[in-house]
C-alpha cells in the first residue's frame, strides 16, 4: 500500500514561489509514473504535469514554462517547483502515483 503525503503549499503573494513535495512510503515510486493534479475552490480536477519513470515531462499548456515537475527517486519524492503564482493557481494541489494513489492534498492560496 502506496501513503503519499504532500507538503509546501501555503498563502503567497502573486508572483511568488512555492516548492511542493511528496513523499511516498510502503513502495517505491521509481517504476511509476506520476502527477500533479489540482482541484480549484468551485471547480473540478485539472490536470497540471507528469513525470513518467524514464523522466519524460508533460505540462498543462497553460502552465509550462511556470512549473517545473521533478522527481528523486532515491528520496521517493515527486516535486513541483512553482513560480510567477496568480490568484488563479490557487487549489487543493494534490500528487497522484499511478492510477491508484493519491496523497491528502496541500492547499496553496496565490493571493495580495
Amino acid at each position: 500500500q502506496v501513503q503519499l503525503v504532500e507538503s509546501g503549499g501555503g498563502l503567497v503573494q502573486p508572483g511568488g514561489s512555492l516548492r511542493l513535495s511528496c513523499v511516498a512510503s510502503g513502495s517505491s515510486l521509481s517504476s511509476s509514473w506520476l502527477y500533479w493534479v489540482r482541484e480549484a475552490p468551485g471547480k473540478g480536477l485539472e490536470w497540471v504535469s507528469a513525470v513518467g519513470r524514464g523522466g519524460s515531462i508533460y505540462y498543462a499548456g497553460s502552465l509550462k514554462g511556470r512549473f517545473t515537475i521533478s522527481r528523486d527517486n532515491a528520496k521517493n519524492t515527486v516535486y513541483l517547483q512553482m513560480n510567477s503564482l496568480k490568484p488563479e493557481d490557487t487549489a487543493v494541489y494534490y500528487c497522484q502515483a499511478g492510477t491508484n494513489y493519491w496523497g491528502q492534498g496541500t492547499q496553496v492560496t496565490v493571493s495580495a
